[in-house]
């Protein structure tokens, strides 16, 4: 083994995933690897970080002793039954993640105008009925739909119609012909409130909502973008006739092909930036002040990595002194005083680095270590 110089350090390792190439699990554990083999000594926290998207439940989960899944199965975004669960921690907080119902894997083939989040609202009403559920934090990352939560909505009990007063069909491609909304069935939320963590700040609607933005990421031309942008549009005039008061330019009402939005407007959730929570949640925000070092790290570094996501969140906190992204490229330098180490770079080409993650995370664990 190594025989490592100075004192030992707190490190503090944690790394969003590295899309389609590592989960976060798997960054954390190769980087620690890594800084083991050139400093064995060093204290390593190991936090597998994530924004509100998908595998948000997994590093909640990972880093909560005592946490329970709960099996759900589900509606899909496709009407096809789904396996699903959902996250209850020791304190009688219910994590569902939107993704493990209703989210875009899940689609056999996509369908920007039908996709609906009905699955989504059939897990958080079980969670809300569950005994030990004292409060919900929802992540609404990677859905397949753009139906503004009214699917998710339904399940809860909510009524939409159309003009004619029958029940408006699922998918965000009706949402133009609604009419009317009648909560007198919606299940109540939990006393302790629901909180929805959103990985982007988008509004509802215009050029950058939920539809012009997300909109082709889920099979939509843009004659179906200006559609669902106009049906989300039409959700919120209604709802706001209807004496609902969220306000669809708040940042995070577009999540989620605005399930954020409706999920604000018609059972009062509160959303909040991912990041933040998830790095209360899994203990990150305390284990800050006494690191000597942070690593995190993503698939890309870019310009958007300091609006919101895992990487920007943690380099603006306070306390270590040694600060390092690593990432699967760097399309943007680091901040000021922050290291960078690029695994394309380390790998010899972008490609080689994502046919074998682990071992070029492994690899800038070691450089990293060894800069210290």
């Amino acid at each position: 083994m190594t025989r490592q110089s100075g004192k030992p350090l707190s490190v503090l390792i944690a790394p969003d995933s590295l899309k389609g190439t590592a989960t976060a699990r798997q960054a954390a554990d190769a980087i620690a690897d890594g800084w083991r083999s050139v400093r064995p000594d060093d204290k390593l926290v190991l936090r597998p970080m994530a924004d509100g998207g998908e595998g948000t439940a997994d590093a909640i989960a990972g880093a909560s002793a005592g946490a329970s899944w709960i099996a759900c199965p589900a509606t899909g975004p496709d009407g096809r039954r789904v396996d699903s669960a959902w996250l209850l921690l020791p304190d009688g907080t219910a994590v569902v993640e939107l993704a493990r119902a209703s989210g875009l894997p899940l689609l056999r083939a996509l369908d920007p105008l039908h996709a609906q989040t009905v699955g989504f609202g059939e897990q958080l009403r079980a969670a809300a009925a569950h005994p030990g559920t004292r409060r919900i934090v929802a992540t609404v990352g990677g859905s397949a739909a753009t139906d503004g939560g009214t699917g998710a909505l339904s399940a809860l009990g909510a009524g939409f119609s159309d003009a004619a007063g029958e029940p408006l069909p699922t998918g965000g491609g009706a949402l133009d012909h609604l009419a009317a909304v009648d909560v007198s069935a919606l299940v109540r939320p939990p006393d302790g409130g629901v909180r929805v963590l959103t990985d982007v700040t988008a509004p509802l609607t215009g050029p950058h909502g939920a539809a012009a933005v997300f909109g082709p990421q889920k099979g939509a031309d843009p004659t179906q973008v200006e559609l669902l942008d106009q049906g989300l549009s039409r959700l919120a005039s209604v709802l706001r006739d209807n004496g609902f008061s969220a306000d669809p330019s708040a940042p995070g009402s577009g999540a989620a092909g605005g399930a954020g939005y409706g999920l604000a407007a018609l059972w009062d959730a509160r959303l909040v930036p991912g990041a933040a929570e998830v790095a209360a949640l899994t203990g990150v925000r305390d284990e800050l002040p006494g690191a000597d070092v942070l690593i995190s790290g993503e698939g890309a570094f870019d310009n958007s990595s300091g609006t919101g996501k895992v990487v920007g969140y943690l380099l603006e906190q306070p306390g270590p002194g040694h600060r390092l992204v690593i990432a699967g490229v760097l399309q943007s330098p680091p901040p000021d005083g922050v290291a960078g180490i690029a695994l394309d770079d380390l790998a010899g080409s972008q490609q080689a680095a994502m046919d074998d993650p682990v071992r070029w995370l492994e690899r800038a664990g070691t450089v990293a270590a060894q800069a210290v």
